[in-house]
């Protein structure tokens, strides 16, 4: 039985919480759908009655199905009296459109569920769109066209987790589980275009009495089809609950691919093969993280069965670590705290194993240093290898670190490591706060005077790092595959799997042919990074 590690306070084991499952999504059926069975006369109250026009009985419901194959007639079609009543207001109604303020439009807008963007004209155009769909002139092959566009504007725009009534829903309307997601990006284009080609062909249609020329279904649903058809050709398998199978790049090359771990990650080492399995982890707060109800330190314990755990940014205090201690699962015996004195509740790094290792030191041993008062690195020596478990400093806002950064701490840990390497191969892992290349930053472009992607950053890392003979163990493995390790907080971009690369397993070039995985597990909640992992065979 695998030994595994439990953290939390000294009053309560942390066995209560499992991981998060979340279930497939499937598309939302909802507020985007119009034309349907719209019948109160006031101009506002139809566009509420338009926003919830699926609040619908279980008969009708029968009537729908999936996007691209026709919606009965009953579903299009309006009663006579309706229809009447929506004729007299026609024109009322393309005055109060036309009178809107911006605002106005894109806020009503918003309540259908459709795109937002664009200029007055193009607002007032696509809301027309969609109020005149309930006009009883309008034949069944021009409705359920829009229908078939809406449908499908709604499938590449949900991005809401499901409720679990709304995931029974979608099975009545006979919509799978497993429906494919559009990366945000691709997306937002893709919505454009299809509404921008609605537009421009309802204003073609439009003739100076205001009454529609019905165009030919089969030439519309054609260009539906082909929309559908490049959005496959962008995105490789998208999920809505693993979002990071999907390729979220700003500038991504032909050849880049989405980091997927089910699919990615080799098979395991044969039984018997002598090796050791390092795992790292930012927890940005380990007191919180141990707090985060979907977080188990005991199943993540058992699902990995890793040797080593190496944590970044505790932000605990010396007092804490005795307490931490005590609540160890057996068989992680060895652990190794460094917390920072210049700032308490601030960085802080940890070691915690189940082997023994042959000596530990703290810091970079240079005395005085200042690089040492903010717990920063743990070194433990092992039979065959050091491991250098780290927290490289941020540059910080108005990067008022970068010179500090460049000049002194990533020289200095990089003699530190070049010193230790005289004797055994090193490891090097950690959050070490540099995506080095394009392919390793969702938005390169805009980021260039970020922390953790200017050039000079970059640089250091390639010059103190790769440049004297460490391997970057991922990048080498994949080197065309899009993985992040960190998702800001700020914008939800795990979601969108808009990230950053920061975490990394370095190796001496001696060892790097004896890595047989270095891997990202996405999936891990708790904290603004996920922890990556690293099989190194002995």
């Amino acid at each position: 039985m695998n030994n595994v590690l439990q953290f939390g306070l000294q009053s309560s084991a942390i066995y209560v919480a499992k991981f998060l499952v979340v279930p497939l999504r499937s598309l939302r059926v909802g507020s985007s759908f119009v034309g349907v069975g719209v019948g109160t006369r006031s101009f506002n109250k139809r566009l509420m009655s338009n926003a919830t026009a699926f609040s619908i009985n279980n008969s009708k419901r029968k009537e729908l199905k999936i996007p691209g194959a026709a919606i009965n007639q009953n579903c299009h079609q309006m009663g006579s009296d309706t229809d009447r009543d929506e004729m007299g207001t026609l024109q009322d109604d393309r005055k109060e459109i036309e009178a809107m303020t911006v605002q106005e439009l894109r806020s009503t807008l918003r309540k259908l569920g459709v795109p937002v963007k664009g200029r007055k004209q193009e607002l007032i155009s696509t809301l027309r769109l969609h109020t005149d769909s309930n006009l009883p002139d309008q034949k069944e092959t021009s409705s359920s066209t829009r229908l078939d566009s809406v449908t499908i504007k709604r499938k590449i725009s949900n991005r809401e987790e499901p409720t679990e009534d709304e995931c029974t829903n979608s099975e009545a309307y006979g919509i799978e589980h497993g429906e494919k997601r559009v990366k945000q990006s691709t997306e937002k284009n893709l919505k454009a275009k299809v509404s921008a080609k609605a537009i421009s062909k309802e204003q073609k249609s439009l003739t100076r009495t205001g009454k529609q020329q019905i165009q030919s279904k089969e030439e519309t649903s054609s260009t539906i089809s082909s929309e559908l058809l490049k959005t496959e050709e962008i995105i490789s398998s998208p999920s809505q609950s693993e979002p990071w199978t999907v390729l979220a790049h700003k500038k991504p090359q032909k050849d880049w691919k989405a980091y997927n771990p089910k699919t990615m990650r080799p098979p395991p080492l044969p039984e018997g093969t002598k090796c050791v399995k390092v795992m790292t982890w930012n927890v940005n707060g380990l007191r919180g993280l141990l707090k985060f109800e979907s977080f188990s330190a005991l199943q993540l314990a058992q699902r990995e069965n890793f040797d080593i755990l190496c944590l970044q940014e505790t932000k605990l205090q010396v007092k804490d670590v005795e307490e931490i201690k005590k609540t160890l699962i057996d068989g992680y015996d060895h652990s190794f705290w460094s917390c920072s004195v210049s700032k308490l509740g601030y960085s802080g790094t940890a070691i915690i194993s189940r082997i023994k290792p042959l000596s530990v030191r703290y810091g970079t041993g240079l005395s005085g240093s200042d690089h040492d008062t903010e717990g920063r690195i743990v070194t433990a020596e092992f039979d065959s290898f050091y491991l250098i478990n780290t927290y490289v400093p941020n540059s910080g806002d108005g990067l008022k670190r970068l010179s500090y950064r460049i000049e002194e701490w990533d020289r200095t840990l990089s003699n530190h490591i070049k010193e230790l390497e005289k004797s055994k191969p090193v490891v090097l892992t950690g959050d070490l706060n540099c995506a080095h290349e394009e392919i390793d930053i969702f938005n390169p472009a805009g980021n260039k005077r970020s922390a953790g992607f200017t050039e000079e950053e970059r640089q250091s890392f390639g010059a103190n790092f790769l440049d004297k003979g460490f391997v970057d163990t991922f990048r080498k493995q994949h080197p065309g595959v899009v993985g992040y390790t960190y998702w800001g907080y700020r914008h939800g971009g795990r979601k969108t799997n808009k990230g950053w690369r920061l975490d990394y397993f370095l190796v001496s070039q001696s060892i790097a042919a004896n890595v047989h995985d270095s891997y990202i597990l996405p999936d891990i909640n708790g904290s603004d990074h996920c922890p990556i992992g690293l099989i190194l065979k002995l």
